[in-house]
Formats: structure tokens, sequence, C-alpha cells
């Protein structure tokens, strides 16, 4: 259920980029999920496409990087990278 959170607090977040853009719909989506967050990208985009259901960033294109870096002081987070609105 954690991850689950940690994605519908992100989805939180994409919908207060749209709004600051004036924008309708998101459209594209990247992240950059640390070693240690226990997400594989086809995992993040199944908790994505169900936080984001109903929202501006349904349908938005994920694409997932994963570092390896265990060491990373954000080893264990999630963070939006680039986020493309439309409208």
């Amino acid at each position: 259920m954690h991850e689950q959170s940690l994605i519908e607090a992100l989805v939180r977040q994409l919908e207060g980029v749209a709004a600051a853009e004036g924008a309708t719909r998101i459209t594209a989506v990247r992240v950059w999920c640390g070693a240690l967050s226990h997400f594989t990208p086809d995992h993040f985009r199944e908790h994505f496409e169900r936080a984001a259901s109903g929202t501006v960033a349904e349908d938005a294109e994920v694409t997932v990087e994963i570092s390896d870096d265990v060491a990373h002081p954000d080893a264990t987070g999630v963070r939006v990278e680039s986020v493309e609105v439309e409208g």
C-alpha cells in the first residue's frame, strides 16, 4: 500500500502542474525511481494507471527510469523529471 500512496501523491502533484499551466491533460510523464523504491517500470505503471484514472493524468505516457545506485541520497524516493501537458 505504501507504493500506491506514493503514486497518489505524485498524481496530485501532476494535477497541480496541470492547473498551474492551465492545461486540461497531462500527455506524458517521466519519473525517476530510486534503487530502493521497490518499483520496476511495469509495477510503477500499474500503480500509476490506477491512481491517474479519472484525472488529468489518465492515459499519460509514462517513462520510468530506475536507478541502480543504492547509495544515492534519494534511493527510496520517486520524483517527477518532466511533464508534458496539453490544452
